[in-house]
């Protein structure tokens, strides 16, 4: 006798295969079952996701909240670049400048200004 926990399941043998023929079913294998948009689909949200700034892939996916979440957040990132490659501009220029002083002392050194 079978408690309710113990099910027994009987499947009948598969002839799909020879219902749909062999190229139909190497079809549903090769797209998952889900057709050519259902495969095709992650490709799509990929290359959407590549462009920059808009986060076109979590729109795709109907994620528009974790899309504008993700753009807030890029705001003050994109400042800590700003501001990095302003302090790398600068530190060019001071580099120029501080090289600059140096030779000019060593040269009003020389002629004994």
């Amino acid at each position: 006798m079978l408690s309710e926990e113990e099910i027994v399941i009987q499947l009948a043998p598969h002839q799909e295969a020879r219902k749909l023929g062999i190229g139909k079913v190497i079809w549903r294998e090769l797209t998952a079952g889900v057709g050519v948009w259902g495969s095709m689909r992650p490709l799509v949200a990929i290359i959407l996701a590549a462009v920059p700034l808009f986060f076109l892939g979590q729109h795709f996916n109907r994620e528009h909240q974790k899309a504008v979440d993700w753009t807030l957040i890029q705001v003050p990132l994109s400042f800590t670049v700003i501001l990095w490659i302003g302090l790398w501009g600068w530190s060019i220029v001071d580099a120029w400048q501080v090289a600059n002083a140096k030779v000019v002392k060593k040269r009003n050194k020389h002629l004994g200004i």
